[in-house]
């Protein structure tokens, strides 16, 4: 074969470059369409799945009650922010839903803008709020926080969330892109194709390295609001804090996954019975989704983003976050012989008057 090209003429050898290039370009072309089709093929599915339930629901026949109860009424949104062990626990989600008897929906927005228009901010709280057949409904995808009381919307719904080491969350989330992961491993990449290290984009000062990749936890919880989104704003970092803290029933961290799920089961047995036991025999080894080709940087790379004052501010929070999370844990569970265990109620009604006769 290489005999074969040396005695090739240039322009014979030229029109075989070519030919080749062509045929490239067409390859991408053709898996690009492919891809569009597949996922125009999910929405599909996924709309006709909806128009079955709905149908089944009404073939049901009306509720006896005009009003769900409040169990039966409650939604929860997981606006999971991207590499901290989001689907990990989303799979929990799913292979508990038929048993505990909920609905589970994927946010799919698109090209996972976590920021929506004002049009379709207005669409979601309304579906949310009013979409009876899907309650009790567990939400997940890629979207910001979103304040549902400014929609005049009284009774909210539940968000939680995880979040994770900045520094570990972005090397993830580097090499995810180059190299994909063992959840899909056939699925071709953004950056596929690219074999930099993480540390060698570090020392050549890459843009998909910079420090300013690592500003995302802090615009997920502070929500919609454009000063959300300027990178570095200390109003913006207030702001997911007072949201973590106010409007979050619970947020964990991915270092401590099974004792987020622990606390789930006992504060919302309605969605997560049975969490903890399949996180525990199944989940760990299964659900666990691993970035592949992932190169852990070293300490001058992680020495160097830390200089930044991106970094600061997203480790303060996620520090905060981990405060708040270990604080919470540590008034619900007890340890004993190096297991956690879950504290039964701790208070009871006395000294109830008038008294019934």
């Amino acid at each position: 074969m290489g005999l074969l090209r040396i005695m090739m003429p240039p322009k014979l050898q030229l029109l075989a470059v070519v030919a080749f290039a062509v045929a490239m370009l067409f390859l991408e072309n053709q898996i690009q369409k492919l891809e569009e089709s597949r996922s125009k093929l999910e929405r599909a599915i996924a709309r006709h799945e909806v128009r079955e339930i709905e149908q089944r629901h009404t073939m049901d026949g009306p509720r006896q009650d005009a009003a769900l109860d409040e169990e039966e009424d409650m939604v929860i949104i997981y606006n999971r922010v991207p590499k901290t062990a989001s689907t990990s626990f989303t799979n929990i989600a799913y292979d508990l839903c038929a048993k505990n008897k909920y609905h589970v929906l994927h946010i799919n927005t698109t090209k996972n803008n976590p920021v929506m228009s004002l049009q379709d901010q207005v669409r979601f709280v309304k579906n949310i709020t009013s979409w009876k057949e899907m309650k009790p409904g567990f939400y997940h995808g890629h979207v910001s926080y979103l304040d549902f009381a400014k929609f005049g919307v009284k009774k909210k719904p539940i968000y939680i969330n995880v979040i994770r080491d900045p520094i570990e969350r972005l090397v993830s989330y580097y090499y995810f892109l180059r190299f994909g992961d063992d959840y899909r491993p056939g699925l071709r990449r953004r950056k596929q194709g690219d074999k930099k290290t993480f540390d060698e984009c570090v020392a050549e000062g890459g843009s998909d390295c910079a420090p300013e990749k690592l500003w995302l936890q802090i615009p997920f919880f502070c929500g919609h609001s454009s000063e959300c989104w300027n990178v570095g704003s200390r109003w913006a970092m207030d702001q997911a804090k007072y949201n973590l803290v106010n409007e979050y029933f619970l947020v964990g961290v991915t270092e401590e996954l099974e004792d987020f799920i622990m606390l789930l089961e006992a504060a919302l047995p309605r969605f997560f019975r049975g969490a903890t036991e399949l996180y525990r025999t199944v989940g760990k080894k299964s659900h666990l989704r691993k970035t592949t080709e992932k190169k852990l940087p070293t300490k001058q790379t992680i020495a160097k983003l830390q200089q930044s004052d991106i970094w600061k501010m997203e480790n303060e929070f996620y520090e905060f976050a981990l405060e708040q999370f270990q604080f919470i844990r540590a008034h619900a569970v007890r340890e004993k012989d190096g297991d956690l265990y879950i504290l039964a109620q701790n208070f009871f009604y006395e000294k109830i008057y008038p008294k019934s006769n």
